[in-house]
Parts: C-alpha cells; structure tokens; sequence
C-alpha cells in the first residue's frame, strides 16, 4: 500500500519550490491540502478498482396475491438477491386484474421477465408465443407431481413451474354435526350420503318458516358444480379439448343433482336466501354445515372460526371421486432479454426451501411432492385431516382448458343462471 504521508511530503516540498515565489505561504499550505485530498480521492478509487465491480442485471416480476402472501414472497426476493448479488429483482405486486393488465403490458412490449400464471391462462399466453419453452419432457422434473406439469403445459410443452395445486374438499362444521346427531362423512360416501346429511343438518332453528342453517354449499360458478359432472364421469370439454360434453347423460346427471341440491330438496341456500353473504361467511357464522371449496380457505378458517371444523375428499359418483385440478407456477416471457437471470429467479422460487417457507401459512398445497409428503402432511393445525388435499391428487382430473376457456364459462353462465334460479329440469 502507498505511504500517504511520505508521498504528500515530497509533492508538498517540490511544489514549494516550484511555486514559491509565485505564491505565498498561506496560498501554499491550502494548495497543499489540495493535493492531500487528490491524493487520498485517487488512492481511494484505487482500492475500489482492485475490488471486482459486479455488473448488476434487473429482473422484473410479477405476481397476484393477498398481502399475507407477499409477505411471504418479499423474504424470499431479499435472501435470493443475497445469494445473486448481480441480479435485482424488481417486484411488479398487481392485486387485482391481474391478467388484464399483463395483457396491456405484453401489448406494450413492457412484460415481466417472470410472470406468476395459472393453468386457466397459460394456453392463452403459451398459444401467442408469449413464453419461453422450458422443456418437452416433464417426466423429468421428478419433485414435482406430474399432474401438476401437465396442467402447466401447453400441447405437450412446459410453459411454467409449479409452485401449488388446487384442488376441492368438503370443509365441515363438526359442532353442528354433533349438535344435530349426524356421523361424520367417510371417505367413501357417496352422493346419496351427501344429501342425506345435507337433509339432516338443514334446519329452521326458530320455527318461522325460514331455514336458518344449510346442509350444503351452492355457488354458481363452474368450478363449483364441475365436480358434480366429472364425478358422474362428465365434465365440459373432452380431454384432448375437441369438443364439448357438457350435453352428454353423464354429465347432465350430475348437473342436475347440483341444480336439485338447491331448487328440489332446499338444502343449499338459493341467492335471495343468503343474499350477499358468500358461503365462506355462512360457513364462519354456523349456517353452513358443509362447504365445497378450497384450500384458499384454511388460513381464514384457522383465524377466524370459533368451532370445531374439518375437511373431507368430495363424494364419490357413478365414477368415483373426482374433482378438478389446477396449478399455478412462474413462467419465464419469451422477449426477456435476461433469461438467464430469469431462469435462477424461477428455480429458487421452486427450491425446496422456498416451497416450504410458502406452504407454512397454509395458503397452498405444495406442488413439490418432497414438501407435500413432508412437513405439509404431518401438520399439526386444523384441518385435522390435512393430508385429504394431497391423497385427492390422485384421483382429481387436470381441469381440460382451451384458449377460448374463459368464452365457455361464460356461454355457461348464461345457460345454467336459470337452472339454478327455478324449478326446470335440464334438457334431454
């Protein structure tokens, strides 16, 4: 290392004996401290330059989710920016119409490099050329559940890593079954077994005419009655999705159960029953005894209800048990000029670890079997019989989704309104 002192000395005299007559002393000494402090600038600059400069590259990201979940993923942005100290990521939080505007910033050539995406939208944006390929054999990716990658995938091609899967159970209020006298559900019961406890449990506690509790939930989206159709062996779209069967007798049959659980038997609550509460909040207030939903809800129920609750597999149809299932995993955009970077983003949020620190809210359902089968199953927290949303992966179905999904659901909407609203069969 350079002796500063030494080096101001002999800069200090030679300039004194340079400039000596043309300035005076005063003049001399601040000239001096000039020099000094060129010096001390220069020598310090050296020692910066004989470190490494690390070129930083920013990665952008975008994601939807609660503010509890975002507290999760911020922890895990921070410790992945430690262990990459050249890549930033800039964090795109958008709550709320999420795909829309990753639309207008994909029309805006201003896309995420990694965008958080669902199994529902993935085929629209992997048919647009959109994302980067990520492989052709899922097979591969041994830690994850295969039904998983294949929801991510797109005519045979991996668009997306899995971080969760989502799938229905049926969330029941133990209290009230107790109350009431009815066993339990098993998990082999059937369809006949559900609305005879639904019969059981729905009740007009103050004797006004009015029910005031309900045996099971009814909502009117598609995903809510899908598993009503797939269970009787039907559904709405074929699974190489070339043409609907949402008119076959099986699916029919179990459209009509749903439709019957409602209009028929009254033990689900019709719109001007439960009027703007959702079945959550009916659940929640002891007016629901069993809810079809799913794992979504387990962080607000371990919260906030002040009973005794459990979850269930669906019943079993004419073809089993057999509930939809989706996934929703980080997908890299095929414009991004930072794939590399990219691709280290996405596989740190699928590490082990990341999954683990995600599933620890009970938000999700872990898509890495390691996570799943560990941790996951052996939790301790209500539901007691957690472990239904990982046993229910083997016999649920990748919900079959075409580009021009979100026009069926809505063709649907139309159509099932006033079936579910009034007494009419379905059609022949």
């Amino acid at each position: 290392m350079l002796n500063l002192k030494r080096i101001f000395i002999i800069m200090s005299e030679r300039v004194k004996q340079k400039f000596q007559f043309c300035f005076r002393a005063s003049e001399l000494q601040r000239l001096s401290l000039v020099i000094l402090i060129m010096i001390i600038c220069v020598t310090g600059c050296t020692k910066k330059n004989d470190k490494t400069v690390i070129h930083q590259e920013t990665v952008k990201f975008s994601s939807w989710g609660s503010k509890s979940e975002i507290d999760i993923i911020k922890p895990i942005l921070s410790e992945f920016e430690k262990q990459n100290p050249d890549i930033k990521v800039d964090f795109m939080h958008i709550p709320q119409n999420y795909f829309q505007k990753l639309h207008l910033l994909f029309a805006s050539n201003l896309a995420p490099d990694v965008i958080f995406i669902n199994n529902f939208y993935l085929p629209i944006h992997a048919n647009a050329g959109l994302l980067e390929e990520l492989g052709t054999e899922v097979k591969s990716l041994s830690p994850f559940y295969g039904k998983s990658l294949q929801a991510l995938s797109y005519n045979g091609k991996l668009y997306a890593i899995p971080r969760d899967v989502s799938n229905l159970v049926i969330y029941y209020n133990k209290d009230l079954f107790k109350k009431y006298g009815v066993p339990f559900p098993n998990k082999y019961w059937s369809f006949d077994d559900l609305l005879i406890l639904a019969q059981k449990l729905t009740k007009d506690t103050n004797n006004d005419g009015k029910t005031d509790i309900w045996g099971i939930s009814f909502e009117e989206d598609l995903l809510f009655y899908l598993p009503y159709l797939m269970s009787e062996g039907g559904g709405v779209l074929s699974d190489d999705l070339k043409h609907s069967i949402i008119n076959t007798p099986q699916s029919k049959k179990g459209l009509q159960f749903y439709a019957d659980l409602r209009n028929k038997y009254n033990v689900a609550p019709k719109k001007s029953e439960s009027a703007s509460a959702t079945m959550a909040q009916l659940f929640l207030q002891g007016k629901l005894a069993m809810h079809l939903s799913g794992r979504w809800l387990v962080p607000k129920y371990r919260e906030d209800a002040n009973f005794d609750w459990d979850v269930i597999n669906f019943p079993n149809g004419d073809a089993g048990s057999v509930v939809p299932m989706d996934a929703s995993g980080w997908a890299i955009t095929k414009n991004s000029k930072h794939k590399e970077a990219a691709a280290k983003l996405v596989k740190y949020l699928s590490s082990k670890e990341s999954i683990e620190k995600f599933t620890q809210s009970g938000l999700i359902v872990p898509a890495r079997i390691d996570v799943a089968e560990g941790d996951f199953s052996s939790c301790e927290k209500s539901p007691k019989n957690n472990k239904v949303f990982i046993d229910i992966i083997k016999t649920s179905k990748k919900t079959p989704v075409s580009t021009n999904y979100s026009e069926i659901q809505d063709e649907l909407k139309e159509k099932t309104n006033y079936l579910f609203n009034s007494s009419i069969k379905v059609e022949n």
